[in-house]
């Protein structure tokens, strides 16, 4: 069974991937940095635990609050499921595609047979749309090559994983309303609700603070690592090249404001901020090649630029989201 005229999307980050596909199949074809702006995905996590060998940077919301965002903000009915049984899970997705809906699904990439680089990673995404007695039909980002198949043990064993950002077999499917609202009217609550986060998150290791936070640590990083030159460069290329679009989300949130003024023209706020996260952005493309040279050489000097690089962020995106929050 698989789905006729399914098209899929070609994206770079896998949660936009995947619900993108889900909406272009009901005729709701959209940019991948509007779908990440309207869902209000931009964030900073600098998180440390024992078991890492360098701590994790995040530039975006939680898994899967960035479709679930976006569906509150549309007015699109999300079908989400989760479950404990297999033979249910397996039922959450079949009744769909038999019905030619496709399906979006949380997993750990590791057992996905079309990874040439396997990695545990419980948050990934992708796109039901077909299957056989032995193959799931798959979309997923572009880096993966979109279209793809993975045997059914595989996707079973990628949806029971456990382990940190997983979920019990998460499913999702959506419904369009005969109306969507006004994106015009979506966008100012989009980016004050970002901004909000940023500027107050619950806890330091978030949002401006957060980057903050790393402007003074990132110095050790070298000291911290078993293994710089692999460690450095593993966390460098997460950030340019790990299904953020680049520079840590911040080139989709770019993105986002410029198409934003499609919009709203002429919007003091969005093309201010828009201006400064062209700079934000280039500022973590910039630290990401700074970490990936201090691997290399061992030498703690491009620690020390991408440190005040760092601060320097900080106080950028600060700016933006100060502006965006007065919209």
């Amino acid at each position: 069974m698989v789905i006729q005229n399914f098209k899929g999307f070609k994206g770079q980050h896998c949660e936009s991937t995947a619900t993108l596909s889900l909406l272009a199949h009901q005729g709701l074809d959209m940019s991948e940095p509007m779908f990440f702006g309207l869902g209000e995905g931009l964030g900073f996590i600098y998180w440390k635990m024992k078991i890492m060998n360098l701590p994790f940077l995040g530039g975006r919301s939680k898994s899967f609050d960035l479709t679930r965002r976006f569906c509150e903000n549309m007015a699109i009915t999300l079908d989400s499921r989760e479950t404990g049984s297999r033979k249910t899970a397996w039922s959450n997705v079949a009744e769909f595609i038999d019905n030619n809906i496709p399906v979006g699904l949380q997993v750990d990439c590791y057992y996905l047979d079309y990874f040439s680089r396997p990695f545990h990673f419980a948050g990934h995404f992708l796109t039901v749309y077909g299957y056989d007695n032995e193959y799931a039909s798959v979309v997923d980002t572009a880096q993966q090559g979109t279209f793809q198949k993975t045997t059914l043990e595989s996707l079973e064993k990628a949806r029971f994983e456990k382990g940190p950002m997983s979920a019990k077999a998460r499913s999702w499917t959506l419904k369009m309303p005969e109306k969507i609202p006004a994106i015009k009217t979506i966008i100012p609550k989009a980016v004050k609700a970002v901004a909000a986060e940023f500027l107050h998150p619950p806890i330091k290791n978030f949002g401006y603070s957060g980057i903050l936070k790393l402007s003074k640590e990132i110095v050790k990083w070298i000291d911290m690592a078993p293994d710089p030159a692999k460690d450095l460069a593993e966390s460098a290329e997460v950030m340019e090249k790990g299904g953020t679009g680049g520079a840590l989300f911040r080139n989709f949130y770019r993105d986002f404001l410029k198409e934003s003024l499609e919009y709203i023209p002429g919007n003091n706020c969005i093309t201010q901020s828009h201006e400064l996260y062209k700079k934000a952005a280039a500022n973590w493309t910039e630290t990401a090649a700074l970490i990936r040279k201090a691997g290399i050489t061992g030498e703690h000097t491009h620690l020390e630029k991408a440190a005040a690089l760092c601060k320097e962020t900080a106080d950028v995106e600060k700016k933006a989201m100060e502006i965006l929050g007065g919209m």
